[in-house]
Protein backbone atom coordinates (compact mmCIF):
# COMPACT_ATOMS: atom_id res chain seq x y z
CA UNK A 1 0.00 0.00 0.00
CA UNK A 2 1.43 3.43 -0.85
CA UNK A 3 2.12 5.67 2.21
CA UNK A 4 1.88 8.87 0.17
CA UNK A 5 -1.28 10.16 -1.68
CA UNK A 6 0.26 10.50 -4.93
CA UNK A 7 0.68 12.97 -7.93
CA UNK A 8 -1.68 16.38 -8.49
CA UNK A 9 -2.14 16.45 -12.27
CA UNK A 10 -3.56 19.32 -13.64
CA UNK A 11 -4.55 20.80 -17.44
CA UNK A 12 -3.67 23.74 -19.06
CA UNK A 13 -4.44 24.38 -22.65
CA UNK A 14 -2.30 26.92 -23.76
CA UNK A 15 -1.14 29.04 -26.59
CA UNK A 16 -3.15 29.50 -30.48
CA UNK A 17 -3.12 25.78 -30.41
CA UNK A 18 -4.57 24.92 -26.97
CA UNK A 19 -1.90 22.48 -26.42
CA UNK A 20 -2.20 20.95 -23.06
CA UNK A 21 0.16 21.90 -20.42
CA UNK A 22 0.12 19.84 -17.22
CA UNK A 23 1.40 20.71 -13.42
CA UNK A 24 2.17 17.63 -11.54
CA UNK A 25 2.64 18.08 -7.56
CA UNK A 26 3.52 15.46 -5.50
CA UNK A 27 2.57 14.78 -1.93
CA UNK A 28 5.39 16.88 -0.60
CA UNK A 29 5.13 19.65 -2.94
CA UNK A 30 7.79 18.83 -5.71
CA UNK A 31 6.33 19.65 -9.09
CA UNK A 32 7.41 19.59 -12.73
CA UNK A 33 5.49 21.07 -15.60
CA UNK A 34 4.53 18.86 -18.96
CA UNK A 35 5.06 20.87 -22.21
CA UNK A 36 4.80 24.46 -21.53
CA UNK A 37 3.50 25.40 -24.88
CA UNK A 38 3.01 29.52 -23.50
CA UNK A 39 2.31 31.22 -20.74
CA UNK A 40 5.48 30.60 -18.52
CA UNK A 41 4.93 32.94 -16.08
CA UNK A 42 1.03 32.00 -15.43
CA UNK A 43 2.08 28.25 -15.06
CA UNK A 44 4.49 28.75 -12.57
CA UNK A 45 1.87 30.86 -10.50
CA UNK A 46 0.06 28.07 -11.16
CA UNK A 47 2.62 25.57 -9.33
CA UNK A 48 3.43 28.00 -6.31
CA UNK A 49 -0.81 29.10 -5.84
CA UNK A 50 -1.12 25.06 -5.27
CA UNK A 51 2.03 24.87 -2.65
CA UNK A 52 4.30 23.67 -5.16
CA UNK A 53 8.14 24.28 -5.87
CA UNK A 54 8.84 23.37 -9.77
CA UNK A 55 11.72 20.89 -9.72
CA UNK A 56 11.87 20.04 -13.23
CA UNK A 57 10.03 20.76 -17.27
CA UNK A 58 9.34 17.61 -19.03
CA UNK A 59 8.87 17.19 -22.68
CA UNK A 60 7.03 14.66 -24.85
CA UNK A 61 8.31 16.43 -28.05
CA UNK A 62 9.75 19.77 -29.16
CA UNK A 63 7.01 20.82 -31.43
CA UNK A 64 6.70 24.98 -30.76
CA UNK A 65 3.37 24.21 -29.40
CA UNK A 66 4.41 22.42 -26.61
CA UNK A 67 8.00 24.58 -25.88
CA UNK A 68 6.67 28.14 -26.66
CA UNK A 69 6.78 28.65 -23.08
CA UNK A 70 10.01 27.57 -22.05
CA UNK A 71 12.15 30.87 -22.20
CA UNK A 72 10.14 32.58 -20.02
CA UNK A 73 9.81 29.84 -17.20
CA UNK A 74 13.58 29.58 -17.92
CA UNK A 75 14.05 33.08 -16.77
CA UNK A 76 11.63 33.34 -13.89
CA UNK A 77 12.77 29.40 -12.67
CA UNK A 78 15.88 28.37 -14.10
CA UNK A 79 14.89 24.02 -13.18
CA UNK A 80 16.44 21.07 -15.30
CA UNK A 81 14.71 20.31 -18.91
CA UNK A 82 14.13 16.69 -20.18
CA UNK A 83 13.96 15.95 -23.50
CA UNK A 84 14.64 13.04 -25.82
CA UNK A 85 17.91 13.86 -27.97
CA UNK A 86 16.23 13.05 -30.82
CA UNK A 87 13.76 16.00 -31.04
CA UNK A 88 16.62 18.61 -30.01
CA UNK A 89 16.77 19.59 -34.27
CA UNK A 90 12.72 20.50 -33.43
CA UNK A 91 13.98 22.61 -29.75
CA UNK A 92 16.53 24.01 -32.00
CA UNK A 93 14.20 25.48 -34.84
CA UNK A 94 11.41 25.68 -32.95
CA UNK A 95 11.04 29.52 -33.20
CA UNK A 96 11.71 29.32 -36.94
CA UNK A 97 9.06 26.89 -37.13
CA UNK A 98 6.62 29.00 -35.36
CA UNK A 99 7.18 31.75 -37.61
CA UNK A 100 6.10 29.59 -40.73
CA UNK A 101 2.46 29.42 -39.23
CA UNK A 102 2.98 33.54 -38.31
CA UNK A 103 3.05 32.75 -34.73
CA UNK A 104 5.93 34.81 -32.53
CA UNK A 105 7.63 32.81 -30.05
CA UNK A 106 10.71 33.20 -28.24
CA UNK A 107 13.36 30.38 -29.33
CA UNK A 108 13.60 28.48 -26.26
CA UNK A 109 16.78 27.53 -24.95
CA UNK A 110 18.12 24.07 -25.48
CA UNK A 111 19.97 23.08 -22.78
CA UNK A 112 18.08 20.03 -21.91
CA UNK A 113 19.09 16.71 -20.19
CA UNK A 114 18.65 13.54 -22.06
CA UNK A 115 15.50 10.87 -21.73
CA UNK A 116 15.31 7.35 -23.34
CA UNK A 117 12.84 4.41 -23.38
CA UNK A 118 12.79 2.73 -19.88
CA UNK A 119 14.58 5.82 -17.65
CA UNK A 120 12.40 6.56 -14.75
CA UNK A 121 11.84 9.73 -13.19
CA UNK A 122 10.95 10.17 -9.93
CA UNK A 123 8.60 13.33 -8.76
CA UNK A 124 8.08 13.08 -4.50
CA UNK A 125 7.81 9.68 -4.15
CA UNK A 126 5.99 8.62 -7.26
CA UNK A 127 7.99 6.77 -10.22
CA UNK A 128 7.42 7.75 -13.74
CA UNK A 129 8.39 5.59 -16.36
CA UNK A 130 9.44 7.03 -20.12
CA UNK A 131 7.90 5.45 -23.08
CA UNK A 132 9.67 6.03 -26.52
CA UNK A 133 6.80 6.71 -28.75
CA UNK A 134 8.23 8.04 -32.20
CA UNK A 135 6.24 9.04 -34.67
CA UNK A 136 4.84 12.22 -34.62
CA UNK A 137 7.80 13.80 -33.52
CA UNK A 138 11.47 11.43 -33.56
CA UNK A 139 12.30 11.91 -29.70
CA UNK A 140 8.36 11.59 -28.71
CA UNK A 141 7.92 10.37 -25.25
CA UNK A 142 4.89 9.74 -23.19
CA UNK A 143 5.30 9.86 -19.27
CA UNK A 144 3.10 6.69 -17.38
CA UNK A 145 2.50 7.33 -13.78
CA UNK A 146 1.70 3.63 -13.03
CA UNK A 147 0.79 4.45 -9.28
CA UNK A 148 -1.63 6.68 -10.33
CA UNK A 149 -3.36 4.91 -13.05
CA UNK A 150 -2.37 7.77 -15.90
CA UNK A 151 -0.05 8.37 -18.88
CA UNK A 152 0.69 11.37 -20.73
CA UNK A 153 0.51 10.66 -24.21
CA UNK A 154 1.88 14.29 -25.48
CA UNK A 155 0.69 14.05 -29.43
CA UNK A 156 1.30 10.25 -29.85
CA UNK A 157 -2.68 9.06 -28.65
CA UNK A 158 -5.65 11.46 -28.51
CA UNK A 159 -9.09 10.67 -27.59
CA UNK A 160 -10.41 9.34 -30.87
CA UNK A 161 -7.09 10.05 -32.94
CA UNK A 162 -3.41 9.94 -33.40
CA UNK A 163 -1.22 12.55 -33.89
CA UNK A 164 -0.11 13.80 -37.11
CA UNK A 165 2.64 12.72 -39.15
CA UNK A 166 2.62 15.30 -41.87
CA UNK A 167 4.92 17.34 -40.48
CA UNK A 168 8.71 17.25 -41.01
CA UNK A 169 10.60 14.12 -39.12
CA UNK A 170 7.35 12.41 -39.05
CA UNK A 171 6.46 8.90 -39.90
CA UNK A 172 2.95 7.35 -39.82
CA UNK A 173 4.18 3.78 -39.47
CA UNK A 174 6.82 4.38 -36.43
CA UNK A 175 3.83 6.35 -34.74
CA UNK A 176 1.70 3.00 -34.97
CA UNK A 177 4.08 0.80 -33.88
CA UNK A 178 4.85 3.30 -30.84
CA UNK A 179 0.71 2.87 -29.89
CA UNK A 180 0.64 -0.72 -30.22
CA UNK A 181 3.81 -1.54 -28.80
CA UNK A 182 4.28 0.89 -25.52
CA UNK A 183 0.32 2.22 -24.61
CA UNK A 184 -1.86 -0.32 -26.16
CA UNK A 185 0.12 -2.85 -23.81
CA UNK A 186 -0.77 -0.41 -20.72
CA UNK A 187 -3.96 -1.59 -18.66
CA UNK A 188 -7.18 -0.61 -19.69
CA UNK A 189 -8.62 1.21 -16.72
CA UNK A 190 -5.28 3.58 -17.77
CA UNK A 191 -6.21 6.93 -17.64
CA UNK A 192 -5.26 9.31 -20.68
CA UNK A 193 -3.92 12.82 -21.34
CA UNK A 194 -3.17 14.22 -24.39
CA UNK A 195 -1.23 17.29 -25.71
CA UNK A 196 -4.21 18.41 -27.16
CA UNK A 197 -8.36 18.03 -25.94
CA UNK A 198 -9.63 15.94 -23.42
CA UNK A 199 -9.11 12.93 -21.51
CA UNK A 200 -9.87 8.98 -22.11
CA UNK A 201 -8.44 6.02 -21.05
CA UNK A 202 -6.58 2.76 -22.77
CA UNK A 203 -9.71 1.07 -22.95
CA UNK A 204 -11.71 3.35 -24.78
CA UNK A 205 -9.27 4.51 -27.18
CA UNK A 206 -8.56 0.40 -27.84
CA UNK A 207 -12.13 0.27 -28.71
CA UNK A 208 -13.33 2.98 -30.14
CA UNK A 209 -10.22 4.95 -31.94
CA UNK A 210 -10.85 4.52 -35.53
CA UNK A 211 -6.64 4.86 -36.09
CA UNK A 212 -6.30 1.41 -34.09
CA UNK A 213 -8.72 -0.70 -35.68
CA UNK A 214 -7.76 -3.82 -37.40
CA UNK A 215 -7.38 -2.47 -40.85
CA UNK A 216 -5.11 0.09 -39.56
CA UNK A 217 -2.85 -1.81 -37.34
CA UNK A 218 -2.86 -4.92 -39.65
CA UNK A 219 -0.48 -3.21 -42.07
CA UNK A 220 2.08 -3.15 -39.37
CA UNK A 221 1.96 -7.38 -38.67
Amino acid sequence: MREDPGVRIEAFPVGPLQANAYVLIAAGGDAAIVDPGADGENLLDAVRARGGRLTAVWLTHAHFDHVGGLAELMELEPVPVYLHPDDRPLLEGAAASAAAWDIPLRQPPTETRPLAHGQTLVLGGTSVSCLHTPGHAPGHIAFHLADEGVVLTGDALFRGSIGRTDLPLGDAEALLASIRDHLMTLPDATRVLPGHGGPSTIGAERATNPFLQPGWVARLR
